[in-house]
């Protein structure tokens, strides 16, 4: 519907339409010098009984209402009233002004006043009567560090918070781990088996993940119960162990065993190394083969009876304390050593660049921007409408259908129009083309036609309009216009205003229309840098040729 609105009052505001005025809008003067005030006045002529509200304004488009005067009552006949509302306006910057139209309410149905254009001078300076001084030395500045070193700390910062909550649930985890009492290895072993299958890896893809804790808990039982150092061993090591524990401990293992463990084992070096994906059919036999293995291994281990069995239960937990403890130890500095480096290195680069490059550098370079992108990316060059517009863009612009938004009645009206679009009014960037052919005779008007492209904007949530308005010619001499200024534009779904910048281009050949309109955040350097390089790429093609 936007687009629909946006064509109609395009259209509509190229040509001159006659129709009886119930506001009359009138100003007391057009020119006027920054600060001084414009006395704005609305007349209408209503019934005694009738009920008319004007609004309460701060602003009436880019002017600020310094002062809303009483409304004047003059009585015109025996039934009629004439109701006269002033409002005193001012501007405290040079340039070229649109007012906009103003609703009034009468008997609740709303009237516009008409828009009417204001220029704001320069205060003008008597250099004969002012008594003039040499310009001063340029003043030494304190080229210090700055406050760079406040946005360096709130990044090591938020890396430190980051870094602690990690610690925190790693030794929460482990604590938790630690805290699980198991009677036997064998108890330990069954049950971190069983838990395994309850998590679905397999069934979630993760292989990898898998075959890690299978193999994990092999080992700790390994470790635990025949006293092997089976977490740090590789995997040739860990099986020329258990045929020398089986010897010394005169353990009853069949070479079918050890080579079931071996298998697995090297089945899970190549999933976790060489990215080896085995059938579902090999990953429930292997799982089967390891809980068959622990069973073996932990019947063939020859049963003592102790003479104390109180000392050899204390002897027993003390060591498995001092495994958990290493364990934990070992863990703990390997994660320590690892953010210590990753904090290291960001401290360093993000200073380096913070000094050398600025802290904008940093952000659009490390977090992105997105003009930024669209300012390096792949521009392309192509001409859209008739007669062509030849424009450079970061993107292509697509073509709107214009006959699906068009009414009926406005397409009497013209005998060919073209639209093509990139984004939105409150995307980061926006830019559109269009071209368009009458099929009478117009007298077109690019003042009253940019006037009326002002209005669209302000119906699709523009406001605060600040225009200032200048020629603009072509390389090759085609003639213009150029509106350029800032604007608030309210985003429908946040309800939040920002304020943008944009620059307007109209031209007029052989009865027809051709715009361009190019919107952004204001203050985005990158998209300053797209505008200009657009417009310089601005060509026409002639409608004679």
């Amino acid at each position: 519907m936007k687009f629909k609105l946006y064509i109609f009052l395009f259209l509509f505001s190229t040509m001159i339409f006659a129709q009886q005025k119930t506001v009359e809008t009138s100003i007391d003067t057009t020119k006027n010098k920054i600060g001084a005030e414009f006395k704005l006045t609305l007349k209408t002529i209503v019934s005694s009984t009738a009920k008319v509200e004007f609004p309460k304004l701060k602003n009436i488009g880019p002017l600020e209402v310094i002062q809303s005067y009483p409304i004047d009552t003059v009585k015109k006949d025996a039934t009629n009233y004439e109701l006269i509302k002033k409002y005193g306006l001012t501007q405290f910057d040079s340039g070229r002004y649109t007012i906009p139209s103003v609703k009034i309410l009468i008997d609740k149905k709303p009237f516009f006043s008409d828009s009417i254009k204001v220029e704001v001078a320069n205060v003008k300076v008597d250099t004969l009567q002012q008594k003039m001084y040499d310009i001063k030395d340029i003043s030494s500045v304190d080229e210090g560090m700055g406050n760079w070193w406040i946005y360096v700390l709130i990044a090591l910062v938020i890396i430190g918070i980051g870094a602690f909550v990690y610690w925190y649930v790693k030794k929460r985890q482990l604590k938790k781990i630690e805290e699980e009492v198991y009677k036997t290895p064998i108890e330990k072993a069954t049950s971190l088996l069983n838990n395994l299958e309850k998590k679905e890896l397999v069934q979630k893809g993760e292989i990898k993940e898998y075959y890690s804790e299978l193999t994990d808990i092999a080992r700790n039982y390994i470790e635990e119960a025949i006293h092997i150092p089976a977490m740090e061993s590789t995997t040739s090591e860990l099986i020329t162990a258990i045929r020398e524990a089986s010897t010394k401990k005169k353990m009853t293992l069949t070479p079918e065993t050890v080579e079931n463990l071996e298998r697995v084992l090297r089945q899970a070096d190549l999933v976790k190394f060489a990215k080896s994906k085995p059938l579902d059919f090999e990953i429930t036999d292997d799982r089967n083969k390891i809980q068959k293995v622990i069973l073996t291994l932990d019947n063939a281990i020859p049963t003592e009876v102790p003479e104390d069995i109180e000392d050899q239960l204390l002897n027993e937990a003390q060591r498995q304390k001092q495994i958990k403890e290493q364990l934990r130890k070992k863990r703990n500095a390997r994660i320590g050593y690892s953010i210590a480096a990753v904090i290291l290195l960001l401290f360093i680069t993000t200073t380096y660049f913070v000094v050398t490059k600025g802290f904008n550098y940093v952000k659009d370079n490390l977090i992105g921007h997105p003009s930024k992108e669209l300012l390096e990316g792949e521009w392309v060059k192509s001409a859209y409408g008739s007669p062509a517009v030849l424009i450079e863009t970061p993107k292509v612009l697509k073509r709107m259908d214009t006959e699906k938004v068009l009414p009926k009645e406005t397409m009497a009206l013209i005998k060919e129009m073209q639209l093509f679009v990139y984004g939105s009014m409150i995307d980061n960037f926006y830019v559109t083309v269009s071209t368009a052919k009458f099929k009478q005779p117009t007298d077109i008007d690019l003042a009253k036609a940019l006037e009326g492209s002002l209005k669209v904007m302000e119906a699709q949530g523009a406001q605060n309009i600040i225009v200032k308005q200048e020629d603009f010619q072509t390389n090759e001499g085609i003639q213009g216009v150029k509106g350029y200024g800032t604007m608030s534009i309210l985003n429908p779904a946040t309800k939040t205003s920002t304020k943008a910048y944009y620059e307007l281009l109209l031209f007029k050949q052989d009865q027809g229309l051709q715009q361009i309109l190019i919107l952004h955040e204001e203050g985005d350097t990158y998209a300053n840098e797209i505008t200009t390089r657009i417009l310089n790429s601005v060509e026409l093609q002639r409608a004679n040729n």
